[in-house]
C-alpha cells in the first residue's frame, strides 16, 4: 500500500524533519518573499512555502535531520523523493544516511548544481536493517 507522507512546509512543521525551527541556516519562505529566486515551489504556486538557505549561510553549511526511521524490509523499502533548487551561489546539496550503530553519516547522493536555477527532484531508496536518520 502507498503509506506515502507529503512534507510540504505550508504548515511550519514536517512530521518527518522534527524541530525544523531549531535547524541554523533554513529559512521557510515562498516564492512572493522578496529574497530572490526561485519565485515558486516546484509546481508554479508563488505562495506555496519551501525551505531555503538564508543568505548568512553562504559560507558553510546547514543539515536537515530526519526523524528516525525503522529498519526496511523486502516489503518495505523506503524511498524519498524531493525537489530542490539550487542556484549560482550555492555549493552542494547532498542526502547523508545515518545509522544508529554508527558514528558517521554516509552520503548516498550530491548534486554540485550542473543545471542552475530550475526545480529538479530526485528519488533516493534506502535499504537499512536497523533504524536510520537521513
Amino acid at each position: 500500500g502507498s503509506s506515502c507522507e507529503k512534507c510540504d512546509f505550508e504548515t511550519d512543521l514536517c512530521k518527518a524533519l522534527p524541530g525544523l525551527n531549531l535547524q541554523p541556516g533554513w529559512i521557510r519562505r515562498n516564492g512572493r518573499s522578496g529574497m530572490g529566486p526561485p519565485y515558486s515551489d516546484h509546481s508554479g504556486n508563488d505562495s506555496a512555502y519551501f525551505l531555503s538557505l538564508s543568505s548568512e549561510m553562504r559560507s558553510s553549511s546547514a543539515t536537515l535531520r530526519t526523524n528516525v526511521f525503522l529498519p526496511t524490509d523486502e516489503e518495505h523499502i523506503c524511498q524519498i523523493t524531493f525537489h530542490y533548487w539550487i542556484s549560482q551561489t550555492s555549493g552542494t546539496l547532498m542526502v547523508g544516511l545515518q545509522k544508529h550503530s554508527e558514528d558517521t553519516i554516509t552520503n548516498v547522493w550530491r548534486d554540485s548544481g550542473e543545471l542552475q536555477n530550475q526545480w529538479k527532484s530526485n528519488t533516493i531508496t534506502i535499504n537499512s536493517t536497523e533504524k536510520y536518520e537521513v
